[in-house]
């Protein structure tokens, strides 16, 4: 296969670019999408020696994923958004392995320079020193305990945690300082932390949040290919209430005529399994996510996706997508409405609470001063510091 640079563009100016890969194997996304600070884009041509034709004909393998190594200036990421319940956010890693096709994270990867289709998932940028970040953090004079959620954007939870730990560290810092923290995770390696987060759960410091958003295995497979299956994170929720650790169920996003249907099965297995609360968030296409989900459904569900489109934007005022606060979480008009009707009738007749589960902000212990001596490399050069 040739490729050929297209006209120099400005970044406001690049449109979406696909090298079409048709399904991926284990991968959400089947093309790289060119991401919208691109200034310059590429584009597949024959050049004369058959080579997209070979190309089609070979088996498509799914590429790698890569793990880069990032040391962070700092962690905590402050929220300013009257639609979401916390003040703060830790993110462990920039993109996720799960490969959530409709994750409204995957733009993040364009200030990275990097694509938000393939590249997301595959190319997973991964904050090595944020223990000692949260920890420096914790240790400003100045910070005051807030309501904090570990893994917002991706999965703090996704496959590479098992092998860095990076997850761990930081729950290993929030619990010494008794810090409350909530966690939103589809992924069945929360288990791992049990034994740090069942004693925090006993002092009203952690709350955990599963997503389930499909009982069906085979639309789970296409839609988060990586990520645990629909009974297995059912069965996580399980151990988490059994642990007693309060869990919830994040019925999230809610796509029309896909998994919208399961809404109501959904939350009752869940409280089956013992979730006390629940959230539901309708899909939310911003930036690259919208041709990406778009190029999805007509791989995977074209005699659906123009439906799939049109509830859509009768959810958002006529538009693909709608970032303004106070609308973006749970959409406008009919439609809109109707589901959250189902969804407050459903979680009554189940006993699940609405809200978010309370956590005590109260027992947050600051680190203490560190001992004499204890960083001696930099000891003669704080002592002449303290004399100016």
């Amino acid at each position: 296969m040739s490729f050929k640079p297209s006209t120099h563009r400005k970044p406001s100016q690049a449109q979406p670019f696909y090298i079409d890969a048709g399904t991926l194997k284990g991968r959400g996304s089947a093309c790289t999408i060119a991401h919208r600070f691109q200034a310059e884009l590429r584009e597949q041509y024959d050049d004369g020696w058959g080579s997209l034709d070979q190309e089609a004909q070979q088996e498509l393998c799914a590429p790698a994923t890569q793990i880069i190594e990032e040391q962070a200036g700092r962690i905590l990421s402050s929220n300013q958004s009257p639609d979401i319940s916390f003040d703060l956010s830790i993110n462990p890693y920039r993109g996720c392995e799960h490969g959530c096709i409709y994750c409204f994270a995957r733009p993040t990867h364009s200030y990275l320079n990097m694509s938000p289709g393939l590249d997301f998932e595959t190319r997973i940028v991964a904050k090595v020193n944020a223990a000692e970040r949260l920890r420096a953090a914790f240790a400003n004079p100045r910070y005051q305990p807030q309501l904090l959620c570990l893994g917002t954007a991706t999965d703090a939870y996704q496959p590479v945690e098992r092998k860095l730990g990076i997850t761990r560290s930081l729950i290993e810092v929030l619990s010494a300082h008794a810090h409350p923290f909530s966690i939103v995770s589809k992924s069945a390696g929360i288990l791992r932390d049990l034994d740090l987060l069942a004693p925090m759960a006993k002092q009203g410091l952690v709350a955990v949040y599963v997503s389930v958003t499909t009982l069906d295995n085979e639309l789970s497979r296409r839609l988060e290919p990586r990520a645990a299956a629909p009974q297995r994170r059912l069965q996580t929720i399980q151990s988490l209430a059994e642990a007693g650790i309060p869990v919830g169920v994040s019925v999230s996003p809610l796509i029309p005529f896909l998994n919208e249907p399961e809404l109501e099965q959904i939350l009752e297995a869940a409280a089956a399994a013992g979730a006390r609360a629940a959230f539901s968030i309708p899909l939310r296409l911003p930036w690259e996510v919208n041709p990406l989900f778009q190029d999805w459904l007509q791989h995977h569900v074209p005699e659906r996706a123009a439906r799939i489109m049109a509830r859509l934007r009768d959810m958002r005022g006529g538009r693909d997508n709608d970032a303004r606060f106070n609308t973006r979480m749970k959409g406008e008009g009919l439609w809109a409405e109707l589901n959250q009707q189902r969804m407050t009738k459903a979680c009554a007749r189940l006993g699940l609470l609405r809200e978010r589960m309370d956590l005590d902000l109260s027992r947050f212990q600051r680190p203490g001063p560190k001992a004499p001596g204890a960083d001696s490399a930099t000891a003669p050069a704080a002592a002449q510091i303290e004399l100016f």
